[in-house]
């Protein structure tokens, strides 16, 4: 999923797994920007029958993260780059939505997006997948 994120958006400077990049306690942030995470995956399973088999119901969270410095205040000649960043998590949404995973995974979902800021002038777009996974015991 990375590696396929940083494919269909090349000028990302960062991704990687979520590991709390974002809830730092330090000045500056241990990641370049524009960047995507990946992480905080749930799934909840259910057995098949007696073979050991199990589906499970998956979410994945996807969060771009912007550096925003522009003044985008109605009359600073600026307000684009509101336009620009909303489009920037659409382009995650298209490369994402449909995406088969790997096998066993099915197509990603969309199933509910936010955004919300940081401190620092850091504005995050939240998006939530979901999908299903089947899983043998082999």
């Amino acid at each position: 999923m990375l590696r396929h994120i940083k494919e269909e958006i090349p000028e990302l400077s960062y991704v990687d797994e979520d590991t709390g990049q974002l809830e730092t306690n330090e000045d500056t942030y241990p990641v370049t920007f524009p960047c995507v995470l990946v992480g905080n995956t749930e799934i909840s399973w259910k057995d098949l029958g007696y073979s050991g088999a199990q589906k499970g119901d998956g979410s994945v969270v996807v969060r771009l993260a912007i550096d925003c410095y522009d003044d985008t205040h109605i009359g600073s000649t600026q307000e684009d780059s509101i336009i620009e960043r909303q489009q920037f998590a659409k382009r995650i949404f298209r490369a994402l939505q449909c995406e088969e995973l790997c096998k066993g995974v099915s197509p990603l979902s969309r199933i509910k997006s936010r955004d919300y800021t940081l401190p620092g002038n850091i504005k995050v777009y939240e998006q939530m997948y979901q999908f299903d996974i089947h899983e043998d015991i082999d």
